[in-house]
């Protein structure tokens, strides 16, 4: 019998549930009913950010759902992340408040610094000369500060290299439960890996499919050969294999999808696993990290000159 590995457990004590629904990307006016279809179809983990500009539609079907008593809220996991904008630790508390009042939720389960990258308050989409340098020590103090009110039920931080969450965890009075950075075969992130088991840290992978709707990724992470070979011996989709192989590998994965049969394939990955035979091939895949995030790399703007900094060499 597989070990179905349907949470993982953190260091507050609470279970994440192993698979969420991804947000970002998804269109207002589509993302709702998405969020419909996963719960109906067993999500308890939806991924959310104020950036991704659909909380509210997010926070309207949550409220029927809860309403209808289709689910109940503590058996739901919301995510939600601080923009770039509201780093400044006065400007937190507003930021999460404002994410509430648009999910029409009284707690998250999961607040994140969605980058370490800020930007000038009320600055509007990626103009290099909004980029400030930012303060992650200050920023983090106000995010334990919403932990201890409880609005926030565990903090953490998202697109974070080995560095800068080795960095963090030295001044932290309240580690970082999750990192959530981008993770799939073809950019498996052992170093950050071994940091987050040896420091109790829970990591999540977004983009776990390889982000394959997004028209900027070059690579088809699920074209990859070893995953299609994988996938054929095990009569299983490369997607679906994708999502094992994370839950195998000991992270949570947030596979985005607004189609309602690969919203139910996504799920389908809890009573079969990948035999250790075919596992240890992905060890052979090339590496290479999709999403690199020029946007936040300008020569006189922000904190990074280059891409290697902002990933301190990890790309």
């Amino acid at each position: 019998m597989a070990n179905a590995i349907r949470y993982f457990e953190l260091n507050t004590g609470a279970k994440i549930p192993s698979v969420g629904l991804g947000t970002w990307q998804a269109a207002p006016g589509v993302v709702g009913n998405s969020v419909a279809v996963a719960i109906k179809h067993g999500y308890r983990h939806i991924d959310c950010a104020q950036v991704y500009g659909n909380e509210k539609e997010i926070g309207s079907v949550l409220k029927k759902l809860l309403e209808d008593g289709v689910v109940k809220r503590e058996d739901l996991w919301i995510t939600s992340k601080l923009w770039n904008t509201n780093h400044a630790p006065e400007d937190v508390p507003a930021a999460l408040n404002s994410t509430l009042q648009d999910l029409q939720l009284d707690y998250l389960d999961l607040y994140l610094i969605h980058w370490p990258v800020s930007m000038k308050k009320g600055a509007v989409g990626f103009e290099h000369k909004d980029l400030t340098i930012p303060d992650i020590r200050s920023t983090w103090r106000a995010m334990e500060a919403l932990y201890d009110s409880g609005k926030a039920r565990a903090i953490g931080v998202c697109n974070f290299s080995s560095k800068k969450l080795g960095d963090l965890l030295e001044v932290a009075r309240i580690p970082p439960a999750v990192v959530q950075v981008e993770c799939h075969p073809v950019w498996q992130q052992p170093k950050l890996h071994a940091l987050c088991k040896s420091k109790g840290i829970h990591l999540t992978g977004f983009s776990p499919l390889g982000s394959p709707g997004t028209g900027t990724v070059k690579i088809e992470v699920l074209k990859n050969p070893v995953l299609v070979s994988v996938a054929e011996k095990l009569g299983k989709s490369p997607a679906q294999v994708a999502l094992r192989w994370g839950l195998q590998m000991g992270h949570s994965v947030l596979p985005k999808s607004t189609n309602e049969v690969r919203i139910k394939e996504n799920f389908d990955v809890f009573d079969w696993s990948i035999p250790e035979d075919l596992f240890v091939k992905f060890s052979e895949i090339d590496q290479k990290r999709l999403i690199k995030a020029f946007v936040f790399v300008h020569e006189s703007f922000g904190a990074y000159r280059t891409v290697e900094e902002l990933w301190d060499g990890e790309v």
